[in-house]
């Protein structure tokens, strides 16, 4: 297996992935990096193969507008979180923030996903969501509008949050929230397969808020270029401006330590996110000394022989060493140590910067006239 080296400084000398394959080139691929006369070429295919994907979304799209395709209603309100690319928003967490919303208010919620990368079980956000959540339930399922009647009629849900459902248009929605990650907003700048764009930016104006994630991650100079596009392109839609915090290290038998932990020897850390880059950016901003960093595909399923990897490589750390994952991550293994060292996840919670009266408001909207708000 190949891992990600770090200087002490935290600073990637090199970016390579836990495994070989089209994962692990891919991303390198459509963001760039990868040179020469072969890359070049790819690109140029996967541009071409973006061009039918682009014109069916847009004619789907286009449909649903004219009312060419029905859609169908909830006899609750609907709530979309979802987003314009494809994976590595931090979306999870502002699901479980609106789930943890409306159970505030006591009103009974479901949440509904797709369940990508589940393999015929709960995939790692279902899992992760359950354990933080363990009173809200979360169906999955490719038919959204048979799981909405589902969790009214069998579970007698007063909310339904729909989980990445912004492209999932069938299901009608009472409020569109659109994650934009600010360290990596556009895709690459193309329509799948040639960047991770679902949509065509524009769709931005279908949402009732945008909420842009992890903004603590981009310069501000950047996030001022952001804001502005986004204003411009969907002038009459709020913005919410939202971090990804820390909270604290946890183990899979609820066992907890300080982030300090971080700052008290090397540390290793692996994961199998859309966005890894931003995980160990979230490490070495709270002062870890990175020492490795293995990369996974998004929702990679681990089995015996990625543990066994895993303990071999946690048996070559320095003395000391500290081993972290994500939730996502670790939600899967169900391991509490690799080797003789523990096995630690960060705990990550959606934190709004700018614009928690409006997203309050947003969320409230939704709830039936005449009742009480809490």
């Amino acid at each position: 297996m190949l891992a990600t080296r770090f200087s002490t400084s935290g600073s990637p000398t090199s970016l390579r992935y836990a495994s070989s394959g089209p994962h692990s080139h891919f991303p390198r691929l459509i963001s760039g990096e990868a040179h020469g006369f072969v890359p070049l070429v790819e690109r140029l295919a996967l541009r071409l193969a973006a061009l039918p994907y682009g014109l069916a979304v847009r004619v789907r799209n286009l449909a649903y507008e004219r009312g060419w395709i029905r859609r169908a209603k909830a006899s609750v309100p609907v709530v979309s979180v979802g987003n314009l690319t494809a994976g590595g928003t931090g979306k999870t967490p502002c699901v479980e923030y609106v789930a943890r919303f409306y159970r505030n208010l006591n009103r009974r919620v479901a949440i509904l996903s797709r369940g990508y990368g589940s393999a015929g079980g709960r995939n790692d956000e279902a899992l992760m969501l359950e354990e933080n959540l363990p009173d809200v339930p979360h169906l999955q399922g490719s038919n959204r509008v048979e799981l909405a009647q589902t969790a009214v009629e069998e579970l007698e849900s007063e909310i339904l949050v729909l989980d990445d459902g912004f492209q999932h248009r069938r299901l009608e929605r009472d409020l569109d929230l659109v994650l934009i990650d600010a360290t990596q907003p556009w895709g690459y700048g193309h329509l799948l397969p040639r960047g991770l764009l679902r949509e065509p930016i524009e769709g931005l104006r279908r949402a009732d808020a945008v909420v842009l994630t992890r903004r603590d991650q981009s310069p501000p100079e950047q996030c001022d270029r952001l804001r502005r596009t986004i204003s411009r392109l969907a002038p009459r839609v709020p913005l919410v401006e939202t971090n990804h915090r820390p909270m604290e290290l946890s183990n899979s038998d609820g066992e907890t330590v300080e982030l300090a932990t971080l700052r008290q020897g090397p540390v290793a850390a692996f994961c199998g996110i859309g966005n890894p880059e931003a995980f160990r950016r979230s490490l070495v901003d709270l002062g870890a000394r990175l020492e490795d960093f293995r990369i996974y595909a998004d929702h990679h399923a681990y089995r015996r022989e990625d543990v066994e990897e895993l303990r071999r490589w946690a048996a070559r750390l320095p003395n000391g060493s500290t081993i972290v994952t994500t939730q996502k991550d670790l939600v899967k293994l169900r391991l509490t140590h690799l080797e003789d060292r523990s096995l630690w996840f960060l705990r990550i919670r959606l934190s709004v910067e700018v614009g928690q009266d409006v997203l309050d408001e947003r969320l409230r909207s939704v709830l039936p006239p005449g009742e009480p708000a809490a």
